[in-house]
């Protein structure tokens, strides 16, 4: 089963994804690839892989990626070769997107479990992306106001998961409840990429 985590900037999704790697060790967690500069403690090839934007277009072009989004000025997409063989070997497999590359997703695989990890209130997406310190309050600014739009989206993903202050192991286990449900499923949801 090809499933989607999607979701604002700031909703927590690595957190969350990193505990939902831990209770799920067979499922396969898809690498995105990005333009954007490594932030602090992120390494190529284990939270991303770096790639200049030339790098990034001549992916795209070749058919390499399953998916594609600017966001924030920088392009990110997941390689499509490492999701394929996992769902080869019978793996599920989790690719983290944000919400264009949800949509993108979706239409290629249309039987893809989409499920979006929210914040509890965009007052607490806000104050946790000023507290990153990573980022400008120009740039805080403009995250808020996109994830407002992306908020809206929710209506079209297969569940919603809010990732509460404090409450990474809650959505990670309502993460791991929606999958154990879907696999139980009649027929199973079958993905080709």
């Amino acid at each position: 089963m090809l499933i989607v985590a999607s979701g604002p900037s700031g909703a927590g999704k690595d957190a969350v994804l990193s505990r939902v790697r831990e209770l799920l060790p067979n499922v396969f967690f898809a690498i995105t690839a990005t333009t954007r500069p490594p932030r602090p403690g992120e390494e190529h090839g284990v939270h991303h892989y770096f790639h200049t934007r030339e790098e990034m277009e001549k992916l795209w072009a070749s058919g390499e990626l399953l998916e594609r989004a600017e966001v924030y000025g920088n392009l990110y997409g997941a390689p499509k070769a490492p999701v394929r063989a996992a769902l080869a070997e019978g793996r599920d497999a989790i690719v983290r997107a944000d919400v264009q590359g949800a949509a993108s997703i979706r239409a290629l695989a249309p039987d893809a479990l989409l499920i979006f990890i929210a914040p509890p209130s965009l007052e607490e997406l806000e104050r946790r992306l000023r507290d990153r310190g990573t980022e400008t309050a120009a740039n805080v600014a403009v995250r808020v106001e996109t994830a407002r739009r992306e908020m809206r989206d929710a209506a079209w993903f297969d569940a919603v998961v809010v990732n509460e202050t404090g409450g990474i192991e809650a959505a990670a286990q309502q993460i791991v409840r929606v999958i154990e449900r879907e696999r139980e499923r009649v027929p199973p949801r079958a993905a080709s990429v």
